[in-house]
């Protein structure tokens, strides 16, 4: 029996399809004065799946998984493993001032504490969430899924992470495509004056790929995507796992010049065109 949250409804509807297993009606609402309201609308099995993203609004999202699950555990789910395609709060995950609260690890007692018992998440922006969990965690990678996409749409692609942070994805992203790979790199030509280039590589006449875990207000995506335009590169496409997207990140994004925007569906939005189901359906097998 597989639950899909507000956040995740289609995304949950697909899983159930790849797995030819029954999806469980929901009905979620607001009372006036803004409380949630949950019900169950079906005969509760003993193992049931709940797929939740819990991005924008974070706190509603977080909340209704929560009631969801104490609900299921009340009438008398067994064991009930939790999908969070994408994590909200996940980049709390250490104090990085004094008094500051590590707000990812409050999020995991809840939802452990409401009846969790098996967790299952697409690339985690920091591997430290997995210790903040008792029960078992398994993080999938939708980094292949990506690779696929791009070998489907450019003939020679060359990957550029835009910052070190990034490196990892695109190393894998390239690894799979048998492409060249390059990060972006801050050099100090004077005690003023900071030039961000690509490191090795010359991009002139090449189709630069972008990639990103997550994609939130796009200022990083514009500045690189500035970069390799005045390098000459031929064309510039941005991919990424999570599309959060804060308001008009998209629209600064395509009026650099970029060509497409690839995303999965972890997080509902315009550019959500890779779908995650297959990879989820997998795990649950």
């Amino acid at each position: 029996m597989i639950i899909g949250g507000s956040s995740s409804q289609k995304l949950a509807a697909k899983v159930a399809k790849e797995l030819n297993d029954q999806l469980c009606p929901i009905e979620t609402r607001k009372f006036p004065d803004g409380e949630r309201y949950i019900r169950i609308k079906g005969e509760i099995e003993k193992e049931v799946v709940v797929i939740q993203s819990t991005g924008f609004p974070q706190d509603e999202n977080i909340m209704e998984l929560l009631f969801i699950l104490k609900n299921l555990k009340s009438l008398g789910a067994e064991k009930i493993k939790v999908v969070i395609p994408y994590f909200g709060y996940g980049r709390q995950e250490k104090r990085f001032k004094r008094g500051e609260s590590v707000s990812a690890a409050a999020v995991a007692s809840l939802i452990e504490d409401c009846g969790a018992s098996e967790l299952i998440c697409i690339n985690l922006h920091e591997k430290q969430m997995c210790d903040f969990f008792n029960i078992p965690v398994h993080e999938l990678s939708a980094i292949p899924l990506i690779a696929r996409h791009i070998q489907e749409q450019l003939e020679n692609p060359v990957i550029i992470a835009p910052d070190k942070g990034a490196l990892l994805h695109a190393q894998k992203i390239s690894r799979i495509l048998d492409c060249p790979c390059d990060h972006m790199e801050k050099t100090r030509l004077s005690p003023d004056k900071v030039e961000t280039r690509v490191k090795n590589l010359d991009v002139k006449g090449l189709q630069a790929v972008i990639i990103d875990d997550i994609i939130s207000t796009g200022g990083t995506i514009v500045n690189a995507t500035e970069i390799l335009m005045q390098h000459g590169a031929e064309s510039v496409t941005v991919g990424c796992v999570h599309p959060v997207l804060v308001e008009d990140a998209l629209l600064k994004i395509f009026a650099t010049g970029v060509e497409d925007v690839l995303a999965t569906d972890t997080l509902t939005s315009q550019v959500s065109s890779i779908s995650v189901a297959p990879l989820i359906a997998e795990a649950l097998k």
